[in-house]
């Protein structure tokens, strides 16, 4: 009896199943039968097939599944599926702790180490999700300790990012005003070194500025709602010093597009500075510059300094002072990024972001994964394998630290001599070893606006300021136009060569 009760149930759960998977495939079916050139009304009808089904597994699995399912699982499950569909690394779910952690990182204050910071979803043998470094905050405990974009934190007192959620980093970084957490920082493929970080009240300034020579000096750390009137109010300030301006967009991620375009009104007085590009009419825009929001006269020279971690505003602002020839660049390449996404929130504190259009410079050019060249290259050296482990060594040591805590108030003379003695155990430049020194220094401290001794970029905007024919090395340079239709026609030349070294087109 026992024997034939479970027959019976195995044959009403093999019949729902195969009456569920038949629901399903039909529907299916009709969808992907009016996949081509579908009128509005079928793209409706598609859409409400489609959900029907996403409900239908939805309810299936809550009923049906093994195990208890929780339903917010499941919830974020089909959200992070839908938009990893997208197969676009700037379309995000944001979960609740993603969420806050955007806003934090763009408005207000928070308790942590002033880490801007992302995460791989996925964890593979040969490559760990470790925390990657985006951007450290000004004055934090993260960019004293000389934490760089680009480094990977692989541990957190101890415990292994990879095994880690985001939500269980941000958890691990943030704490107590004044408690200390460690976290074991890898940099390049050799370097590895520990750094104790106490955690402070965290304030996320976007706009420094100050007066070098007779140059102003302007660096942006991002894109937010007040760093276009924070910049408006440095040329305001020191209108009647300067006779130059220097803009500093490195590590710049990015922000708000209207913060970029605000900004390069103040420098550009007639003419696009930024157009957008999308499928939703209401997403296409073109925006101008108006001669009544100039602030800095035409006949003023005007650097802009990038690297390859200035991104997105960083390049709209930098492509249109480079398009409409109101700023010579140096540096080097720019990361390549040339789409604009907004930010949702949803009900359940959690949100997403997704890219509604892609914008273009005034030549009308999309520098997406392309990137914008400097006018002057001007890179940093790399390290040697030798010099990479001898970081590695110098870094996991406490010499320095113990060092500059024998010898209070340190002065640049100081400085220098004690570098040349670290030299000798430590075959690194000079200039490096200041700059970690320095860096020991000034962890007491607020973080100096530049950093002459070690900046070879700034320096050599400097330079160029002071020794060189600004408005000679202007009418050499080239707009992005120029540099997308060279660059088209080198690829195709390349193209070419190589299909005739290979006998022509291959069947």
């Amino acid at each position: 009896m026992e024997k034939a009760k479970s027959s019976v149930h195995g044959l009403k759960k093999a019949l729902s199943f195969v009456f569920f998977y038949a629901v399903i495939s039909i529907m299916a079916s009709q969808c992907f039968a009016q996949s081509e050139a579908l009128t509005a009304d079928q793209k409706a009808q598609q859409d409400r097939q489609y959900l029907e089904i996403i409900n239908s597994l939805y309810y299936y699995i809550q009923q049906n599944y093994v195990d208890e399912v929780d339903a917010e699982k499941l919830y974020e499950g089909a959200l992070k599926g839908m938009i990893e569909a997208l197969d676009d690394p700037y379309s995000q779910y944001l979960s609740k702790n993603d969420w806050r952690s955007l806003s934090d990182t763009t408005v207000g204050t928070f308790g942590g180490v002033g880490l801007s910071i992302t995460k791989p979803t996925e964890n593979k043998p040969d490559k760990p999700a470790y925390v990657e470094v985006a951007q450290p905050i000004d004055d934090s405990p993260g960019a004293r300790a000389g934490i760089q974009p680009g480094d990977y934190i692989v541990k957190i007192d101890g415990t292994d990012t990879s095994t880690l959620t985001m939500n269980e980093v941000l958890d691990r970084l943030r704490g107590t005003v004044g408690s200390p957490v460690t976290v074991t920082i890898k940099r390049g493929k050799k370097m590895e070194f520990d750094c104790t970080l106490v955690r402070a009240l965290i304030e996320n300034p976007t706009v420094k500025y100050g007066m070098i020579r007779d140059s102003l000096y302007i660096r942006l750390t991002e894109f937010g709602l007040t760093t276009a009137d924070k910049v408006k109010d440095a040329l305001n300030k020191h209108r009647r010093e300067y006779k130059s301006v220097i803009l500093d967009l490195r590590n710049n991620g990015g922000g708000l597009l209207a913060a970029a375009y605000n900004i390069a009104d103040m420098f550009i007085d007639d003419g696009v500075i930024v157009s957008t590009k999308s499928r939703i009419a209401y997403e296409n825009s073109v925006y101008t510059a108006s001669k009544r929001n100039t602030e800095v006269p035409a006949e003023i020279p005007v650097i802009v300094m990038i690297n390859g971690y200035s991104a997105s505003a960083s390049e709209i602002l930098a492509g249109a002072l480079k398009d409409a020839h109101r700023a010579y660049l140096i540096g080097e390449n720019s990361f390549g990024k040339g789409s604009v996404q907004i930010p949702t929130p949803l009900i359940n504190n959690d949100g997403f972001k997704i890219t509604v259009a892609k914008y273009y410079s005034p030549t009308d050019v999309n520098i997406d994964k392309v990137g914008i060249p400097p006018d002057r290259e001007v890179p940093y050296p790399d390290f040697t394998d030798e010099e990479s482990e001898t970081f590695s060594n110098l870094m996991s040591s406490d010499v320095i630290e113990k060092y500059v805590e024998d010898h209070p108030n340190m002065s640049e003379a100081d400085i220098a001599s004690y570098a040349k003695k670290l030299q000798k155990d430590y075959k690194l430049d000079l200039r490096t070893l200041r700059k970690l020194v320095r860096n020991q220094v000034q962890r007491t401290q607020k973080s100096p606006l530049y950093d002459l001794d070690y900046d070879l970029q700034l320096n050599a905007a400097l330079g160029i300021l002071a020794e060189e024919d600004y408005n000679a090395l202007m009418s050499q340079t080239k707009n992005l136009k120029q540099i997308e239709t060279e660059r088209l026609a080198k690829e195709s030349q390349t193209a070419q060569a190589e299909t005739g070294k290979d006998g022509g087109k291959k069947n």
